[in-house]
C-alpha cells in the first residue's frame, strides 16, 4: 500500500526530480527553435532508452521478458511520454514557457480527482484538496500575473498542455502496477522510454523527415543531451522510486516544485533577481505541500488535544 505521507527520503527525491524536470522546459525552449516536435521527443526518449539500458547492465539488473510487463511498459510510455511530451513541445511553439509551466502545474489537481475514483487507498481528503489549490495559486503567483494575461490567446495550445497534465495524472495511477510486479525502478524506467521510442520513431520518420533537416547547432545538441540524460533517464529512475513508495498523488506534487527549481536555478546560475512575489509564491507552495502531507495538521491536532 503506498504511504499517504512522505518521509525525508521521498521529499528529497521529489525535490531532485523537480530540478531535473524543471530543466526540460528550458531545453525544449532551445530545441523548438531548430527541430520539429516529433524529432525532439523521439530523440529524447531514444537517447534516454540507450542510457537506461546501459545503466541496467552496469547495475547488474536484467530487463524482464514477461509479455504482460512489456505491454505495461508500452502503456506507460504512451501515457507518460508520447502524449504529454508531444503536447507540451507543440504547445511551447505557441505559448510562453511560463504559462506552460503554470498549466502543467494542474497535474496534482487532476491526480487528486483521478486517484479518488480509480484507487482505493488514495482517496480525496479536504486538506489534500485545499493543499493542491493553495499550491497551484502559489505557482501562478510566483510566475506572475503578466503571464496569465495571455491566458485567452492560443487556446488550442493551452488545452494541449492541460491535456498533457491530465495524461501525467493517468500515468501516475497506471504506473502503480509496477510495484506489484516486484520490478526495480530502473526496469520500468528503461521499459517505458524504450516503448515510447518504438512508438514514436515511425511517426517522426514519416512526418518530420529528419534526414532533410539542417544540422543542429552545438547549443541544440547540448540541450538534447540534457533533455535525454538528465530530464528523462535519471528523472524516471527517481519517478518510479517515488511512485513505488509514496503513491501517485504525492508524486504529482513535483509539478508544484518545478517552477520553484527553475526560478532558484536562474538566480544561482544565471544571476537572475528574486522578487517578493517569488518568495510569497514559494511560501504558498510550501503551505500547500504541508497541508497535503498532513503531518503538521496531525501534530497541531494532537497539541490541542494535549492541552
Amino acid at each position: 500500500m503506498p504511504q499517504k505521507s512522505m518521509g525525508a527520503v521521498e521529499w528529497s527525491m521529489l525535490v531532485g526530480l523537480s530540478i531535473l524536470w524543471g530543466g526540460s522546459f528550458l531545453f525544449n525552449g532551445i530545441l523548438v527553435r531548430e527541430l520539429p516536435p516529433f524529432t525532439i521527443v523521439t530523440a529524447r526518449v531514444g537517447l534516454a532508452a540507450v542510457a537506461l539500458h546501459i545503466i541496467v547492465r552496469l547495475t547488474g539488473h536484467s530487463m524482464t521478458r514477461d509479455r504482460q510487463a512489456w505491454l505495461a511498459f508500452f502503456g506507460m510510455g504512451f501515457l507518460n511520454n508520447v502524449i504529454p511530451f508531444l503536447l507540451i513541445v507543440w504547445g511551447q511553439t505557441h505559448i510562453a514557457s511560463g504559462l506552460a509551466s503554470i498549466l502543467n502545474a494542474t497535474t496534482p489537481l487532476f491526480a487528486v480527482v483521478v486517484a479518488h475514483f480509480l484507487t482505493t487507498d488514495e482517496k480525496m481528503t479536504g486538506n489534500r484538496l485545499i493543499g493542491v489549490i493553495v499550491g497551484f495559486a502559489g505557482v501562478a503567483l510566483m510566475i506572475g500575473p503578466s503571464v496569465l494575461a495571455s491566458l485567452g490567446s492560443n487556446l488550442l495550445a493551452q488545452v494541449a498542455v492541460l491535456g498533457a497534465a491530465f495524461s501525467y495524472s493517468l500515468a501516475g495511477i497506471f504506473g502503480r502496477r509496477f510495484r506489484r510486479m516486484g520490478l526495480a525502478p530502473i526496469i520500468p524506467a528503461a521499459g517505458q522510454v524504450t516503448g515510447s521510442a518504438i512508438l514514436l520513431l515511425p511517426i517522426a520518420l514519416l512526418v518530420d523527415h529528419p534526414w532533410t533537416l539542417a544540422t543542429p547547432s552545438a547549443e541544440a545538441w547540448l540541450a538534447l543531451a540534457g533533455l535525454a540524460i538528465l530530464s528523462t533517464a535519471v528523472a524516471y529512475v527517481l519517478f518510479f522510486r517515488i511512485l513505488a513508495t509514496a503513491g501517485a498523488t504525492n508524486l504529482m506534487l513535483v509539478t508544484f516544485l518545478i517552477p520553484v527549481s527553475a526560478i532558484l536555478l536562474g538566480a544561482l546560475v544565471l544571476g537572475e533577481s528574486l522578487q517578493p512575489k517569488h518568495f510569497i509564491g514559494m511560501a504558498m507552495i510550501a503551505l500547500g505541500l504541508a497541508a497535503i502531507d498532513g503531518r503538521l495538521l496531525t501534530l497541531h491536532s494532537r497539541g490541542r488535544v494535549g492541552t
